[in-house]
């Protein structure tokens, strides 16, 4: 799976929290000033070419989805955050948490329950 821009983040969290969509819906659903359509054209084209997302041609019009889920992107940006930052340890990563008071007790409690289910 490849990295993606913070821009590129931005299009697929809108195709992951409202499905297929063309450019033109897209554009609509972002804050003004809203970008112009040649750039999130651009972007969704990479993103295609990532293999992130594909598309159903509607005559003239493109309606393109994600064929990549969220989760999968998600647990690939952790290993990678984990890897790169705690040397590639979960330990490591939640000493931090505990560390930096990004974690309370109450929630390491609920991840050792769940790690032992």
């Amino acid at each position: 799976m490849k990295r993606l821009t913070k821009a590129e983040e931005e299009i697929m969290q809108m195709f992951w929290d409202h499905g297929p969509n063309t450019v033109s819906a897209l554009i609509e659903q972002m804050s003004p000033p809203k970008p112009p359509h040649s750039s999130i054209s651009s972007i969704v084209r990479i993103l295609e070419k990532k293999e992130f997302v594909d598309h159903k041609a509607y005559g003239r019009t493109y309606e393109y989805f994600p064929i990549i889920e969220k989760d999968s992107y998600s647990k690939f940006s952790l290993k990678r955050l984990v890897s790169n930052y705690f040397e590639g340890s979960m330990s490591e990563l939640v000493s931090f948490l505990v560390k930096e008071d990004d974690i309370s007790v109450d929630d390491l409690k609920e991840l050792t329950k769940r790690l032992e289910e």
